[in-house]
């Protein structure tokens, strides 16, 4: 049996919170038989939603916090002057070893600033990238940065990229995991300032397998396992690729519903069309942990629903059995005592 991973559910963030953000967690303990959560957020409320399932009450706990920190709150002032809200509370847990990691569906700015102000970066690590896994037709690649530094420098771009070789290698098995830098052309010489200073660095790290730059109509192809960039690009990309998908589903529902042929073929492709399709779906892939901290955080979609929420819970036992963050933690070690 594998060991017990314990996931801090941050009960009261995000749209759907709390019934939400509840299924997802009873979801998740019904699936796995190896994880613990443990919710965060107004006792009284919770245990309301949880009155609606059946559940292993050893296997789900709930943590009091008397405080939310809403969507549109001031992230460093949330966090500052919130310190029982259901987020920080949540991090507390794992800063203290209470839990393995921490999920959570709220305030973005809040996630990145709790993140780092309250679980802690690794020593060494100057910035803490989000880093989604996104879907391509041959199967999935990690986009980091998708929002956590807008001003990053070549040497975050160098850590994003190796910290996702580690990922991308023990988290999802992928051998020599191809890098790529995010760029308007192929050509080396191309790009704006920080890219064409960072180019250079990655093509001469031995420590990954940097395959040159990446052209943003080649990534739902696969042409890359790790696409790195700043956090605006990579937060374009990702918001792009999400509102294509939505937009490409709605346009196939329709025209496969306008007429009685339309319907007839539908019936007949479905079965196929779903498997295909489900490939694309973004929410089964869990959310985006923020790399290179303490212990591991995984923001989810606000907007997230049951599915994502199980998703990115079952997400964490990966992460704590493959030492994601053990990993991350000798590479950075490495690199300080090489002086690189």
């Amino acid at each position: 049996m594998s060991q017990m991973t314990v996931v801090a559910l941050d009960a009261m963030g995000g749209d759907n919170a709390p019934s939400e953000i509840v299924k997802g967690a009873v979801d998740a303990i019904n699936i796995s038989e190896n994880i613990k959560v443990i919710l965060t957020g107004d006792e009284k409320t919770v245990e309301s939603e949880l009155s609606k399932y059946s559940y292993d009450k050893e296997k789900l706990s709930i943590r009091h916090a008397s405080e939310i920190i809403e969507m549109a709150e001031p992230p460093v002032n949330a966090i500052k002057k919130k310190k029982d809200s259901s987020m920080v509370v949540g991090m507390k847990l794992v800063h203290d070893g209470e839990a393995d990691a921490f999920v959570t569906a709220g305030n973005s700015g809040a996630v990145l600033v709790g993140g780092q102000t309250v679980v802690g970066r690794i020593k060494g690590v100057k910035r803490a990238p989000l880093a989604p896994l996104i879907p391509t037709e041959k199967g999935v690649s990690l986009l980091i940065d998708c929002g956590a530094n807008v001003d990053a420098r070549p040497d975050h771009l160098l850590m994003f990229a190796k910290m996702g070789s580690v990922y991308m290698q023990d988290a999802l098995g992928i051998k020599n995991p191809r890098v790529a830098i995010v760029n308007i052309g192929a050509e080396e010489e191309k790009g704006n300032a920080l890219v064409k200073e960072t180019f250079p660095i990655l093509k001469e790290c031995k420590d990954i397998n940097f395959i040159g730059s990446i052209e943003a109509r080649d990534i739902p192809t696969g042409y890359a396992d790790v696409i790195v960039c700043e956090a605006f690009v990579g937060n374009v990309i990702l918001k792009l690729y999400e509102g294509v998908s939505k937009t490409f589903l709605g346009i196939m529902k329709e025209a496969l519903t306008s007429s009685l042929k339309a319907k007839i073929g539908a019936a007949l492709a479905l079965p196929s069309l779903k498997k295909k399709l489900k490939a694309f779906d973004a929410t089964q892939y869990g959310g985006a942990p923020l790399l290179g901290l303490n212990g591991l955080v995984v923001k989810t979609h606000g907007s997230a629903k049951a599915n994502e929420v199980t998703n990115s819970i079952l997400q964490c036992v990966t992460f704590k059995e493959q030492n994601i963050n053990e990993k991350i933690k000798e590479k950075v070690k490495e690199d300080s005592e090489n002086g690189v």
